[in-house]
């Protein structure tokens, strides 16, 4: 009883206010364009968001710990070139993967860079990057000022350029050549170097000699120490970019690829830019299919700028929120072109589904009554599925969320639905009004003229008799008879075929079958589900980015990213059992290590590894550190002398790198996850970081969390109000159809290589209100329908809702597919989401659900009974006698 008093207390409600709307329509249809025109003039001065790292990097994560303990230790010295610079933290800088022609058909093939044509070529490229000035207030700065030592002198920017010089040198000198060895080398100097990430597609002979190398990556690091340098370094960067362009021109011999710090910000935002016309496109193609949809062969019943307003009230909901969010501080990225689209669903079954109970009313009530009727059966769903994107969303907007990008979106898209919301139900619903008053006084739909009378169109042309074709044209209509819509082609379609050919004996089977396949594929992409971040899928596809991730895959994936091994304590280093651990630990690991190197010089001298504490860190100091060949060293060693004058060596770092089989994500995260647990396990206290770190740690977690928060808060919502629907079976069958959509969605677009990532994520929480959005309305008329079979309640439900959501889908799904065209990874994985819960949505309300819904329990048959007062429903047959006059009242049935 609880539930259908409370049910029929909130369509009363919405009853008075569809029926206040049609008593003000013009303050109702000009609000919300006052409103959008209010906020979204500040929306001229957005600002963007850039930072990679906060957009997507987890906020709550070890990794940036770890990160602060290591600066603090070891801060970087930005204005020295040190081995691996980029370690901590990487700064400006400018990188350039070099190949040669014909290498990028495989690992097999290409030149050989280390020859002396190539040779030259690549430091002629070196020399031209080196004398690029970049000028800034009146003042022309050089890659010099850029990279200064304390001691007046450039930096060797990388030490691949070492070796390519002394290349040089031994064939000017008519010298065979030198040997290099893979992947560690020694310098002229005596130096110790690791080349694994500068020459890739490496062959080699005699098992460590470099024969050949296909690939070659040189880095540019630069100082920055103020805001002036910030400036001049991304003005180099961009100049860079340009140099490296400019000599692939002019030397086809060698195929370059750029990269620089900023290239994977500018490509991100690349994105917006490169989709500004597909967008637009999209949205024309939506406006002429909604116009579409709307119109019927009736010019008077006929509707088309309905389909246009709806579109203007998206769009205004959309710069409302927009300009709110502005205001409030946000900042733009480009994961925010996911919410147009989100809008748009969210919008379409609204409209459609109050345009079809429009139809549904009856044409002799005032148009105040008819909007109300409209308002009481349609805004109480429209309500509580509004009410579950504000749910889900704002889960995702909560604190519980630990990725930004995720979290503004969830805020941005809870403020832009709500708007959408009461846009829908103010402005749309006064342009029904406005409409209906037309539609009264039997003016047209399109030019508002009045339609002439049947006489008057009698000696009309052709084309204008269909353009004024209207059923009362023809003959009048009875009170309270709403036939003159099943005309529609859509309802037509539905009641005098498909109704009766799902629910036909011999084709559901087949749905069945359908059904178990579909479960099947997505049961098989869902067990192939990947999780994990690739900066590739957010950028542009015709970009920097893709370009140098792709060749720097192919050829340095042999290797892991260099891995800071910090020991953070005092330990005893001359102690055998303490070394006999730190090489276990290192054990297997291409190492460039001030401890290992170490006791190789004691051991030269002629001195046994277990020393004296003294003589140990005496000789280290004294003698090691300041031998040419070892000054490297210097900044990976924390020694002090104690007020006791005794030394101690507070902390101390190494340089480890993984041969890895692909460098994948995966393969990097388990490394990583190996020696976290190794650093609980050995007495040597000692932790782990490389920049890249901060995007792979606990990325899994959090990406999935939004999604899984967004499912339980939906189901905890579903449950609670089965308690205040009018039947809880509506909320059990909704809780069976978002399970089945959404394990779909997730098996298909796996298959369709889309990773779950935090884009695939937004979607997928996008995904659970877009299919309670369409299959309510169908499945609560199916459950709350009595005294009929299930096949006769299915085909009810189709026909009262199955145009709205016929419409709705078609509309969106071919409104995306020019999505298709847009050169960026992002709006293809948007694109491929949302076209999947689209489909997906529509099979199972037009498919699945009417065939599952005529044969699974309960049962609709009721047993007769007869109403208190004892009354019982006779039907007669009148019959005629030939001259017209009334015979005898036959009884067909009781």
């Amino acid at each position: 009883m609880l539930r259908q008093l409370l049910h029929r207390g909130l369509k009363t409600c919405f009853y008075r206010l569809g029926f206040f709307i049609g008593n003000h329509p013009v303050f109702f249809a000009s609000a919300p364009v006052l409103l959008a025109i209010l906020f979204g003039a500040s929306f001229s001065r957005y600002r963007v968001e850039d930072n990679m790292e906060y957009l997507f990097a987890p906020r709550h994560s070890l990794a940036k710990i770890e990160r602060t303990l290591v600066n603090s230790l070891f801060p970087v010295n930005q204005s020295k070139h040190l081995l691996y610079s980029d370690l901590q933290s990487p700064g400006p800088y400018g990188r350039v993967v070099i190949t040669a022609p014909g290498s990028g058909r495989g690992r097999g093939g290409g030149g050989n860079l280390l020859d002396p044509q190539h040779t030259r070529l690549i430091l002629q490229l070196h020399s031209s990057v080196t004398r690029i000035q970049v000028p800034v207030l009146g003042f022309n700065y050089s890659f010099a000022h850029m990279c200064i030592l304390k001691d007046n002198k450039m930096c060797v920017l990388d030490d691949i350029v070492h070796v390519l010089e002394e290349l040089r040198a031994a064939w000017t000198q008519n010298r065979t050549g030198i040997v290099i060895n893979y992947p560690n080398t020694y310098l002229k100097d005596g130096r110790e170097v690791f080349i694994g990430h500068q020459l890739g597609g490496v062959t080699l002979q005699n098992k460590d000699r470099v024969k050949s190398a296909r690939a070659m990556q040189i880095t540019y690091y630069l100082q920055t120490r103020n805001s002036l340098n910030d400036l001049v370094a991304e003005k180099w960067e961009s100049t860079f970019c340009e140099t490296i362009e400019s000599f692939q021109k002019s030397n086809k011999e060698l195929k370059l690829y750029p990269f620089t710090s900023s290239s994977l910000k500018e490509d991100f935002q690349k994105s917006s830019h490169v989709s500004e016309w597909y967008l637009v496109t999209s949205l024309l193609v939506v406006w002429i299919l909604a116009m579409l949809c709307c119109s019927m062969q009736d010019c008077v019943r006929s509707k088309p700028w309905l389909g246009l307003l709806g579109l203007v009230t998206m769009a205004l909901a959309t710069l409302t929120s927009a300009g709110i969010i502005n205001l409030m501080g946000g900042k733009y990225n480009s994961t925010f072109l996911g919410i147009p689209f989100i809008i748009l669903g969210h919008g379409l079954y609204g409209m459609f589904e109050m345009l079809s109970s429009w139809r549904e009313t009856m044409e002799d009530q005032h148009v105040k009554e008819r909007i109300a009727t409209v308002y009481a059966d349609t805004m109480l769903p429209i309500t509580l599925t509004t009410a579950m994107y504000m749910v889900t969303f704002g889960i995702g907007a909560s604190p519980f969320t630990n990725i930004e990008a995720v979290k503004e979106f969830c805020v941005n898209t809870c403020i832009s639905v709500l708007f959408n919301y009461l846009y829908l139900m103010a402005f749309y619903g006064s342009n029904l009004v406005f409409t209906g008053y037309l539609e009264n006084n039997y003016q047209h739909s399109i030019f508002c003229r009045k339609v002439p009378k049947p006489d008057d169109l009698q000696g009309k042309p052709a084309w204008y008799r269909f353009i004024m074709m209207s059923k009362f044209n023809e003959e009048a209509t009875a009170p309270g008879d709403t036939s003159t819509y099943e005309n529609h082609f859509l309802l037509w379609f539905l009641k005098q075929y498909y109704c009766d050919w799902i629910t036909n004996t011999y084709v559901k089977p087949f749905v069945v079958l359908f059904y178990l396949v579909y479960i099947s594929f997505a049961l098989m992409g869902y067990l192939q589900v990947s999780e994990g971040l690739d900066l590739n899928n957010v950028v542009a596809t015709e970009s920097r980015t893709v370009s140098y991730r792709t060749v720097q895959q192919r050829y340095f994936s042999s290797y892991s990213p260099v891995i800071g091994f910090y020991i953070y304590e005092p330990i005893e280093y001359w102690n055998a059992s303490v070394q006999e651990d730190l090489l276990e630990i290192t054990e297997g690991f291409v190492r460039i290590s001030w401890f290992e190197t170490y006791l190789n010089y004691l051991k030269k001298l002629n001195v046994t590894t277990a020393v004296s504490r003294n003589y140990f860190l005496e000789t280290l100091r004294n003698s090691f550190l300041k031998t040419p060949q070892y000054t490297q060293f210097l900044d990976d060693i924390i020694l002090v002398r104690k007020p006791n004058s005794e030394l101690e060596l507070v902390a101390s770092r190494m340089y480890l790198v993984a041969k890895t089989a692909e460098n994948t994500r995966e393969e990097i995260y388990d490394l990583l996850e190996t020696l976290r647990k190794l650093s609980l396990t050995y007495k040597v206290k000692f932790m782990i970081f490389n920049p890249s770190f901060i995007y792979m740690d606990r990325y899994a977690s959090s990406v999935g969390a939004p999604l899984q928060n967004s499912c339980i808060s939906a189901l905890f919502v579903l449950f609670f109000t089965a308690f205040l629907v009018a039947n809880s079976l509506v909320n059990v069958w909704l809780i069976l159809t978002v399970a089945s959509v959404e394990f779909g969605v997730i098996g298909f677009m796996t298959l369709w290589e889309v990773e779950l990532d935090c884009i695939s994520v937004l979607c997928l929480i996008y995904g659970i209100n877009y299919t309670i959005d369409n299959c309510a309305p169908f499945i609560s008329t199916f459950v709350l329908g009595k005294d009929l079979t299930r096949t006769k309640w299915v085909k009810n439900a189709l026909e009262l809702h199955g145009v709205a959501i016929l419409q709705s889908n078609f509309c969106y799904m071919v409104g995306i597919i020019p999505l298709t065209s847009v050169p960026s990874n992002l709006i293809c994985t948007l694109f491929r989401c949302l076209f999947l819960i689209a489909l997906f949505t529509f099979l199972h309300c037009f498919a699945i659900l009417p065939v599952i819904l005529t044969f699974v329990p309960p049962s609709k048959k009721r047993a007769e009974r007869k109403s208190p007062n004892n009354l019982e429903e006779i039907e007669c047959m009148e019959m005629v006698d030939l001259d017209g006059t009334r015979v005898v009242d036959h009884i067909t049935s009781v």
